[in-house]
């Protein structure tokens, strides 16, 4: 089964780019992603720019509105995700629970549809 596993945490408390702090948090991804990726679970994913770099677009009654930011006010963003490949969720939460981003935020975890 397919799982996509969201990686939310709050942008105000990431160490600064550059930092001793920052390279910390990197490389704990880049060896998670080398794990998951020599286990043969990993499908893709990607980290995402800040939440300053979004646009949300909604369409109502025909009208289209286009804004700067996230869809929602929240206590965490959306920073990035992977996609993997794994018999159940079991197997799935214990991927999302190596993921360094759960120390401080939350991983969300959502079954793909396959509609082969």
């Amino acid at each position: 089964m397919k799982y996509a596993l969201l990686i939310y945490g709050d942008e105000a408390l990431q160490p600064a780019e550059g930092s001793p702090e920052f390279n910390e948090v990197y490389q704990g991804y880049y060896k998670f992603t080398e794990d998951i990726t020599s286990e043969g679970v990993n499908r893709g994913g990607e980290a995402l720019h800040n939440i300053e770099a979004a646009t949300s677009v909604r369409v109502r009654n025909g009208e289209q509105t286009v804004t700067d930011g996230p869809f929602a006010e929240t206590k965490e963003q959306l920073g990035g995700f992977y996609l993997i490949e794994v018999d159940d969720l079991d197997a799935a939460i214990g991927v999302a629970a190596k993921i360094p981003g759960v120390n401080t935020g939350t991983i969300e975890i959502r079954p793909l549809i396959d509609f082969g």
